[in-house]
């Protein structure tokens, strides 16, 4: 009798849990294929799917430096008047964009900005650590993946110069990036004097387990509050295709001079505060000196520590507006039913929409699961080109020959969700023509995916793909 009390009070204690994580679940998951699949999982696999949603469903990141995101000179609102002064600066088609754009992240525009792209690890790495050595005051490096070796080495050596110079340096990697090299590269980092250096929620502990989804990916260099290199590149040897890895990757990341520099240091500095460094005051662009270039631009930063989403918004803002054409280049294309939408519509629009990704992936099943998606989006009109190897890492947007965005954020749900990314937003057509020479570059090594092969895929292949595409966010 005592043998089954406590069994009937167990149950009925477990009833309770259910009861009480499902609703969590319905309380904080907006998304409703989201809340159905953790319901779901929650009832049908007895504690086990308790545990995995207590574990890895619920949001927990309380950003220690979100103020700093809220207040300040650099984000307040636009009166009117101002808003009709900055909409001068840009082409009538993109005043709604414009618009848009500030409600959904209100930082000012920075005029002034001269951007460069620099095309793998053989152009970038060199110019980014020559900044790095000849940094006068500071030098704040952020990035996903700094591996322990030959481009690690080279950074560390120009971290150690710019330490040696007097400059305050500070690195910053990610806790799962990090480990993609054994030993990784902290170890030897923390032996550089004058070198600072900070990982954001390392993995190995238990503790963080339930973070193991949220990484920050973004990619910063920011020098002497002048210069930057921005976008989407890692630091690793594979990267350096001259040096013939064995398994390359070509990329594109920006030099970026003029005032929207200290912009990418007020995100670098709220990163370093949250991993539970010191305050400090990152360096500021001399606004007394001449500026560099004519591009107005700025950073949007995104996570899901709070109101996140603002870079699908843009995503699906910019597919709205664009009048003419919008060229995409990314390494993996898993979004959500919204921003699919999006690229159908504005294909019935008449807007020629092109897709690039590479023809194969370097995360397994991944093809499977960008597959899922083709038949329809090519039914649309909209063009899908697949670029051989090396696997093509670039993350690149232009929209009718004058609006750019690129950064750390890919097309999927773990980069506009779940990730802490990074893009710049720029109006300017000479960098929308420099930057479409580098995709057309991309289509013209590409071969086109055709509608009747994705429309006439044996069924067992759908199923195949379908089951993979269900695996989002968790590659």
């Amino acid at each position: 009798m005592t043998y089954l009390s406590s069994m009937g009070i167990a149950g009925a204690l477990y009833l309770i849990l259910q009861i009480c994580v499902t609703v969590h679940i319905l309380l904080h998951k907006e998304d409703v294929h989201s809340t159905i699949g953790w319901i779901g999982l929650v009832w049908l696999t007895p504690l086990v799917g308790t545990v995995i949603y207590v574990l890895l469903g619920i949001n927990r990141i309380h950003r220690k430096a979100l103020d700093l995101r809220n207040s300040g000179p650099a984000l307040y609102k636009l009166s009117a008047r101002e808003a009709q002064e900055a909409e001068k600066l840009f082409p009538p088609s993109f005043w709604q964009l414009i618009r848009l754009g500030h409600k959904v992240h209100p930082q000012l525009f920075a005029r002034g900005n001269r951007i460069t792209p620099l095309i793998n690890g053989d152009n970038a790495y060199p110019e980014m650590c020559r900044l790095i050595a000849q940094a006068k005051k500071e030098v704040l490096l952020a990035s996903y993946i700094l591996n322990n070796d030959k481009a690690g080495q080279m950074f560390l050596t120009a971290l150690k110069t710019a330490a040696q110079n007097g400059a305050r340096v500070k690195m910053l990697v990610d806790g799962v990036g990090l480990n993609y090299s054994k030993p990784n590269i902290m170890a030897a980092a923390r032996k550089i004097k004058g070198l600072e250096t900070a990982v954001f929620l390392p993995s190995k502990s238990p503790i963080n387990l339930p973070f193991v989804n949220l990484r920050n990916h973004r990619k910063i260099l920011v020098v002497d509050g002048q210069k930057a290199v921005f976008g989407g590149m890692n630091i690793a040897q594979e990267d350096l295709l001259k040096s013939n890895p064995k398994h390359p990757v070509q990329d594109v990341t920006f030099l970026v001079e003029g005032p929207v520099v200290e912009q990418m240091a007020r995100v670098f500095e709220e990163d370093w505060i949250f991993t539970g460094k010191k305050p400090f005051v990152p360096a500021v662009y001399p606004h007394s000196q001449k500026l560099p270039g004519d591009i107005p631009a700025r950073i949007i930063p995104d996570g899901p520590d709070s109101d996140y989403g603002k870079l699908q918004l843009m995503l699906c803002g910019a597919l709205n507006c664009a009048q003419q054409s919008v060229s995409i280049v990314t390494p993996y294309f898993l979004p959500e039913e919204d921003v699919l939408n999006a690229l159908e519509l504005a294909s019935l629009r008449g807007v020629n929409v092109e897709i690039i990704l590479p023809a194969k992936s370097n995360i397994f099943g991944m093809d499977w699961a960008m597959q899922a998606n083709f038949a329809r989006l090519l039914k649309r009109g909209i063009k899908i080109y697949r670029t051989p190897a090396p696997f093509d890492h670039s993350k690149l947007m232009v929209a009718d020959n004058a609006w750019v965005f690129a950064g750390s954020a890919n097309w999927d749900v773990r980069s506009l969700k779940l990730n802490f990314e990074c893009n710049i937003e720029c109006f300017s057509k000479t960098l929308a023509e420099q930057v479409l020479k580098i995709i057309h570059a991309k289509k013209a090594d590409a071969q086109p995916e055709t509608f009747g092969t994705h429309a006439n895929t044996p069924w067992l292949k759908q199923l195949r793909n379908r089951a993979f595409k269900l695996l989002t966010p968790y590659y």
